[in-house]
């Protein structure tokens, strides 16, 4: 794999960083519980080394590759040093290789329960969870490979939450995988990366909600971060800060709480007063 990487220079505008460590390879597909059989969606898949190690397991593998060129020499690159061990060479899965931006990608065309498993550029990290999330065929699992600081936002508790936290959680268990230092990418990058992984809830979160509504309350509470939730919640929801102020106190929120403050009960208990209020 080391010549491979010699013949594909990597391209910092797709902010491509070959990972090239066996052990935080096996850690990514373990995070995601690959099994034999498995359904997987790999996005990214560059040179195929991640790649290799799903299809060692038996997984029926779709690649999401943007880079065309990399897209099309991916089923040779998987097959330049051979099975990886004997017991692969007689339980190999398959691989279909799709050159496409992830965010166009149709998510419906996988079977259902898939597991996503990615080492993905950093600038995708935040709409990648948001379409992964919010499709209508859901993964299973996911483990994906993203900037540390970027995971410990997911997986952010009251007090540090997000827009981005709130958004995995509600869908997601969200966990911290292995960290990966930045000298095992080539070529390295600025930052320390870690495995985030998400199990998809099998139940909604909270019952009866109506998913668009939730989110559009939370969006006007994280609209002005600097701001209390009186503020916020009134200017993004076109409510006098008078309603603002009874909605809250009926909550149990003070109105001089900031969003991130916020725990995913607090916002369903507001969710409910604001839209029984309305």
């Amino acid at each position: 794999m080391l010549t491979i990487m010699a013949d594909f220079i990597p391209k910092k505008s797709l902010g491509q960083h070959w990972l090239h460590d066996t052990a935080t390879l096996d850690a990514i597909v373990e995070g995601a519980g690959v099994r034999a059989g498995d359904a997987i969606l790999e996005i990214g898949p560059g040179l195929g080394t991640l790649t290799k190690r799903l299809l060692a397991r038996g997984a029926h593998v779709t690649a999401v590759e943007f880079d065309q060129t990399l897209a099309d020499q991916l089923s040779k690159n998987v097959l330049e040093d051979g099975p990886i061990d004997s017991k692969e060479a007689s339980n190999r899965g398959d691989l279909t290789v799709v050159q496409s931006d992830i965010l166009r990608f149709d998510l419906t065309t996988l079977p259902a329960g898939f597991k996503v498993v990615a080492n993905i550029p950093y600038y995708l990290t935040s709409n990648l969870i948001r379409v992964l999330c919010e499709s209508s065929n859901p993964f299973s699992a996911a483990a994906i490979l993203i900037q540390k600081e970027v995971a410990e936002r997911v997986v952010a508790q009251p007090g540090q939450m997000s827009m981005l936290s709130v958004s995995a959680q509600y869908y997601c268990q969200a966990s911290l995988g292995v960290k990966v230092p930045a000298a095992l990418f080539t070529p390295p990058p600025k930052v320390d990366s870690q495995v985030l992984v998400l199990h998809r809830r099998t139940e909604p979160l909270f019952k009866g909600v109506d998913t668009k509504q939730f989110f559009r309350l939370v969006k006007a509470g994280f609209s002005q971060k600097r701001k209390t939730l009186l503020n916020s919640l009134s200017a993004g929801l076109g409510l006098s800060k008078g309603q603002t102020r009874t909605m809250l106190a009926v909550a149990g929120v003070a109105e001089n709480t900031r969003a991130q403050a916020l725990s995913l009960n607090d916002w369903y208990t507001l969710y409910t007063v604001v839209y029984q209020s309305a």
